[in-house]
């Protein structure tokens, strides 16, 4: 007799459990849309009861903020990894590269995060305060050229949200087919320089891309 994601997964331990229903709730929403993420549809994908998905996750409403919450989980670590560099600015250029391969590499879970593809939900406070974080880690690459005079013209948070609302724009995009992958390499580098180049200070002539 086969054995099933959720058998397999329970022997390995709850968080693996957890994680098998998150991937077929993924699958579910990617293949059928948001009209198939059901307890009961998902449980009969991965092979475990309802109760389990309750216990888990409280239901739908529950299991479709885990979906979001896990994307920006999966974001922040790939803004973690960024690697180390004596240069803000290089640092922060770095992390906006980041950006764009994490909505490459994680295309349904971005737009779960952004882009609105569960209908109705409405995280709660504390989820949103988690997914804050990365966020945050954007400030801080800003705040750390300011600190250091590479930049200047406006607050961290201001030059931060700009860059945001830019490299969104721009990924939303590409994930959504408008660009093929090599051109849009290159309009994402160029737009990077665009947007940062206002705020370089006068003696600074680095080149973002």
């Amino acid at each position: 007799m086969a054995v099933t994601a959720y058998q397999q997964a329970q022997r390995e331990g709850q968080s693996v459990v957890r994680a098998a229903i998150l991937e077929a709730a993924k699958r579910l929403l990617v293949t059928e849309g948001p009209a198939a993420l059901t307890v009961r549809r998902i449980s009969g994908e991965v092979g475990c009861s309802t109760k389990v998905i309750y216990t888990l996750f409280g239901g739908k409403d529950g299991l479709g903020e885990a979906l979001w919450l896990e994307g920006f989980a999966r974001f922040e670590q790939v803004l973690l990894a960024v690697p180390a560099r004596d240069d803000p600015f290089e640092r922060l250029h770095l992390g906006l590269m980041a950006y764009r391969e994490y909505a490459l590499s994680e295309p349904d879970y971005y737009r779960v995060m952004f882009q609105g593809a569960l209908p109705g939900l409405n995280p709660s406070p504390e989820a949103v305060q988690a997914a804050k974080r990365t966020f945050g880690l954007l400030v801080r690459g800003v705040a750390d050229c300011l600190d250091a005079g590479l930049l200047r013209g406006a607050e961290a948070v201001e030059i931060a949200d700009v860059l945001w609302m830019a490299v969104h724009g721009a990924v939303g995009l590409e994930i959504s087919g408008f660009f093929d992958r090599e051109v849009a390499g290159r309009r994402f580098r160029l737009l990077c320089v665009s947007v940062l180049t206002p705020f370089l200070a006068c003696d600074d002539e680095r080149d973002p891309s």
